[in-house]
């Protein structure tokens, strides 16, 4: 089977959800920088909601990777046959 049919490879896959991780800190810094000095309550309101969201979106990332981790290693290995 070829690389492109059978997706990105583990070490592919870490590095994008390395990148993804860290434009999620991006993302989640800077709005608790407005939350913490939004010009007033409402936009502060909004830039909380984001900082839920964004804490949401990092613990779902970690799920995906421990889920993909756990069926990568449940897989038997190919190569030992």
């Amino acid at each position: 089977m070829t690389r492109e049919a059978s997706g990105p490879s583990a070490p592919d896959l870490a590095a994008l959800f390395h990148r993804l991780n860290n434009q999620l800190g991006v993302i989640l810094a800077n709005a608790e920088l407005v939350e913490a000095r939004g010009p007033d309550r409402e936009t502060s309101a909004r830039a909380g909601q984001i900082v839920a969201s964004a804490v949401e979106a990092i613990a779902t990332a970690r799920e995906i990777r421990g889920a993909i981790e756990s069926s990568a290693s449940a897989e038997p290995d190919p190569s030992a046959d």
